[in-house]
């Protein structure tokens, strides 16, 4: 048995989508379907269980499905970088990813968990090593702790793996809202309105957008090939929120940078993969415009379905 944890969610039902195309069935989901509208990213998945969080966590069910499981794919997180009750936000995200990690360790079964490039705030370098590292909201900071934890306790029994995701974009993310990509945002305003609107200063706002293809690429890899650490996971490239938009639509409005936004904010992101490529990953990633053309493929693919 397989356990993805958020495996409703954007980055988790693409985990299970590849794994489905590996031939693994055996999966037990974990998640919070509180927001109803995430079921339209299992429907078309094949799992053989599923789990509500409440019952996840307690400790004798987690220790129970922790032993039986092959490999533990920890992506559950509140996810929301403009959410600043922090103690809710450790609940959900540091301490439930030390209770998984103990479990994992006493049982030896690998686990892989979503770290994020939240943690190196507004550096400019993106090599993981504590002076790049300045968390600026709490889920940034949650992230960054349970690295930290990892890093302190390490070696564990279990293989372990943390991928600090950069800008990820794709499919199965329409639950997000205004924590969505601009790939999505940016498609939904043009469909609706034949525009798309950007903040201010967006040319000069550079990420490392990375395809949700390219993210299950390298958790699965990490798996198969037993592998312990931390790691980025970007491109190693950077675009514009700009150049997103022009791809997305020939018309594109500028608007005022929310005052709310600023200081919050990472204005640039480039993923350091020297470890990543070290580790042995030799995986080519999409760029912008490859990504967003897989992207446009396959929402097409699912409109037809729902047509028949």
């Amino acid at each position: 048995m397989i356990i993805v944890t958020g495996g409703a969610g954007f980055i988790g039902s693409h985990l299970i989508q590849a794994l489905n195309k590996i031939g693994y069935d055996h999966i037990c989901v974990v998640d919070d379907l509180t927001d109803g509208k995430k079921i339209h990213n299992l429907s078309d998945l094949k799992f053989s269980d599923y789990l509500d969080c409440s019952e996840f966590y307690q400790p004798m069910r987690l220790a129970q499905m922790v032993q039986q499981a092959e490999v533990v794919f920890h992506q559950g997180a509140n996810s929301s970088t403009t959410e600043w009750n922090g103690q809710a936000v450790m609940l959900q995200n540091y301490s439930t990813s030390k209770q998984i990690l103990e479990c994992c360790n006493q049982f030896d079964t690998p686990m892989i968990y979503a770290s994020s490039a939240s943690v190196y705030g507004n550096s400019k370098i993106f090599s993981i090593s504590p002076e790049n590292e300045h968390p600026l909201n709490p889920y940034a900071f949650s992230k960054w702790q349970f690295d930290r934890f990892v890093q302190a306790h390490e070696p564990f029994k279990c293989p372990l793996v943390g991928l600090r995701y950069f800008n990820v974009y794709g499919p199965r993310e329409d639950h997000k809202g205004g924590q969505a990509s601009p790939f999505t945002q940016f498609t939904k305003q043009y469909q609706q309105q034949q525009t798309v609107k950007v903040f201010e200063g967006s040319d000069h706002f550079l990420r490392d957008f990375v395809s949700v293809y390219d993210v299950v690429k390298v958790i699965i890899w990490m798996w198969q090939h037993r592998k312990s650490g931390i790691f980025n996971v970007g491109t190693g490239q950077t675009a514009s929120f700009m150049d997103v938009a022009n791809l997305i639509s020939p018309n594109v409005e500028t608007i005022p940078f929310p005052e709310h936004l600023k200081g919050a904010y990472q204005d640039y992101t480039c993923a350091d993969l020297r470890a990543l490529r070290r580790a042995g990953f030799q995986h080519q990633f999409l760029n912008i415009q490859e990504g967003y053309q897989k992207m446009q493929s396959e929402l097409q693919l699912v409109t037809e379905k729902a047509l028949v």
